[in-house]
């Protein structure tokens, strides 16, 4: 299974597609939330959602997927049927953490967050990538995984208590339910603090519960 690194750094479409930034630098700031936006979204579509949360002194970047799409496939699909989108959207919040660990801004002051097929991917990032991160925020996504199920012996190491919050409809047409809850599994083997609600007939959105709960995690970063 890939993992990105910078020894031997993945180049695939989303390497040359550009990153947006807002709020304050990372010298001066409490914490980062890497935001991943959606299919055929973009990276400025995102950034605006932090507005939503009370982050006011943390440093938000985005990166934006070629083409708006960060894999072609259902995350369901086959993951062969998703390459190179997946490992190039892997390296690329791969290299955003490590860029924020350099300029002074620990894992555990990084909360990663995205939306549909954004959560999918970061997700996805941080049970291949296990550490002590500032948290997961997971809106209507789960593991991407390799078809139908996710195999939990392809991913090992700790989470160290990492704060996991993911939040999805029971009826998403998108995100079967089914998926959310093997995610969920996974990561609480792997050692995440989970929060996970299910939401009668939500769809697929992001409602204010969703955006109270992701608030509990960026406070907490900001607090410690």
């Amino acid at each position: 299974m890939f993992k990105a690194s910078s020894q031997n750094p993945f180049e695939g479409p989303h390497q040359k597609s550009k990153t947006v930034t807002a709020g304050v630098k990372p010298e001066q700031a409490d914490g980062a939330i890497v935001m991943i936006h959606g299919r055929g979204a973009t990276a400025e579509s995102i950034i605006p959602f932090a507005y939503e949360l009370d982050a006011d002194n943390f440093h938000l970047i985005a990166p934006q997927a070629s083409g708006n799409t960060w894999y072609p496939y259902s995350f369901m699909a086959p993951s062969n049927q998703n390459e190179p989108g997946i490992s190039s959207g892997l390296q690329t919040i791969f290299n955003i953490v490590s860029e924020l660990e350099e300029k002074g801004i620990s894992k555990e002051k990084i909360v990663i967050l995205g939306f549909s097929q954004g959560a999918c991917l970061t997700t996805e990032f941080v049970a291949r990538h296990p550490a002590r991160y500032g948290g997961l925020i997971a809106f209507s996504g789960g593991m991407i995984g390799n078809g139908d199920t996710v195999n939990p012996d392809n991913y090992n190491g700790s989470l160290e208590g990492t704060p996991y919050f993911v939040g999805c409809s029971d009826n998403d047409v998108h995100i079967p339910v089914e998926r959310v809850e093997e995610s969920v599994e996974v990561m609480k083997k792997m050692g995440a603090t989970v929060n996970k609600k299910i939401y009668p007939a939500m769809g697929h959105t992001i409602i204010r519960d969703e955006i109270e709960e992701a608030q509990k995690i960026i406070d907490a970063v900001k607090n410690s």
